[in-house]
């Protein structure tokens, strides 16, 4: 059954009631929400829900990729798809589409641990104009050696780099936090 209003809308609540003081930046989301639109559908352009994994190693570093069409070092991530049953798997199968990785990789807690609306371009060859994303963040972690195979049309790159890098701020601390 793919992902519904409803289960957005609750996970959105669970991570508000966690997190209140991002509440006024998750209000374009709740704002779709309410008025019916289909936040699952990447082709609602006002705005739409992704999904994104930040998967860590035994050494405690952070797996990031190097994603083709931004041209930016990111953690995976993605749309969402029509065989997603919930937040948490979308982020686990773009995690493994895009590197390959599918052994000893266990969610570190059930919510997301971060949820960031961010402005995404206009792309004019895949015909869609600038909006935003919701992405629900998930924690990961993963045991053992593993080989990466990365989707190579989407990614050109992989770096395990120290959690600390992580760019934006609210992510790297409660990462920290949820690993402690």
């Amino acid at each position: 059954m793919p992902i519904t209003a409803d289960h957005v809308r609750t996970t959105l609540a669970e991570y508000a009631n966690a997190h209140p003081e991002d509440k006024h930046t998750l209000a374009p989301l709740s704002e779709l929400l309410d008025q019916g639109a289909d936040v699952t559908n990447r082709k609602e352009f006002r705005g739409h829900a992704t999904a994104g994994a930040v998967l860590v190693n035994d050494q405690r570093q952070a797996l990031f990729i190097h994603h083709v069409a931004l041209n930016k070092w990111l953690t995976p991530g993605g749309h969402l798809e029509p065989e997603d049953t919930n937040l948490m798997h979308a982020a686990l199968r773009e995690l493994v589409e895009e590197t390959g990785i599918t052994l000893s990789v266990a969610p570190v807690q059930p919510t997301p641990i971060h949820v960031d609306v961010h402005p995404i371009p206009a792309n004019d060859s895949k015909d869609e104009p600038a909006h935003w994303h919701a992405d629900f963040r998930y924690v990961f972690q993963v045991t053992g050696e593993h080989s990466v195979t990365l989707q190579e049309e989407e990614v050109s790159g992989y770096a395990w780099r120290e959690i600390d890098t992580i760019a934006d701020e609210t992510l790297r601390g409660r990462v920290l936090a949820a690993l402690r």
